[in-house]
């Protein structure tokens, strides 16, 4: 869902049954405000919250291999801390994502051995595992 916790998010985790919400969000202080309303919402409807991504975490340099924490370093490990939550991992913010996901060949797809592609696959088995096994 986007993010917010307007009507439609709502009508949305109330009205359709969800096993569970990965909240995403930058480090930044104010994407974190919305990151914590979305968390406790899904509490309140009783949606398990299955952990927290920091998005657009770390940023490197192509050319020096810098390494700058464009939108802060911490802020979503710290929000998780707070809400007694795990953090599922950390998407860096790199050019190839936008532009492999833009081709419409996702970086798992199209470079599966990068470090990019494990951080998503990396996510997406934490999720995985986290999630409730269905009724057989």
């Amino acid at each position: 869902m986007p993010p917010g916790t307007g009507d439609v998010q709502l009508s949305v985790s109330q009205n359709i049954p969800i096993a569970g919400a990965v909240i995403i969000s930058t480090p930044q202080d104010v994407a974190l405000l919305d990151a914590r309303k979305g968390a406790e919402m899904f509490r309140k409807v009783h949606v398990p919250v299955l952990g927290l991504v920091q998005n657009m975490s770390v940023f490197q340099c192509p050319k020096c291999k810098h390494e700058t924490h464009i939108f802060g370093a911490d802020g979503v490990r710290d929000l998780a801390k707070t809400l007694g939550l795990d953090i599922l991992g950390d998407i860096p913010l790199h050019v190839n994502i936008r532009e492999t996901c833009d081709s419409g060949q996702p970086v798992v797809i199209s470079q599966p051995q990068s470090d990019a592609a494990k951080a998503y696959l990396k996510i997406a088995m934490e999720i995985v595992r986290r999630l409730p096994v269905p009724p057989a």
